[in-house]
């Protein structure tokens, strides 16, 4: 799609887009933080990353092998 405008074009975009970003709202980090790592104890014990998967629901468990005698 940028191939077919031309470079005034394509400036005037990204005139726009900074235009919309300058006025979204920004809250401080110290702020933020606290709530951030709040949220992200308070989901950690059902997040298959830390806990891990149960053997019985992992979709990629083996489902059988080859036994060779």
């Amino acid at each position: 799609m940028a191939r077919d405008m031309s470079d005034k074009d394509i400036l005037k975009m990204e005139i726009d887009q900074l235009k919309i970003e300058v006025n979204t709202p920004r809250t401080a980090i110290s702020a933020t933080a606290p709530e951030l790592i709040a949220y992200v104890e308070e989901k950690s014990a059902e997040d298959p990353l830390i806990k891990g998967v149960p053997e019985d629901k992992n979709p990629f468990k083996e489902k059988g092998g080859c036994i060779i005698t």
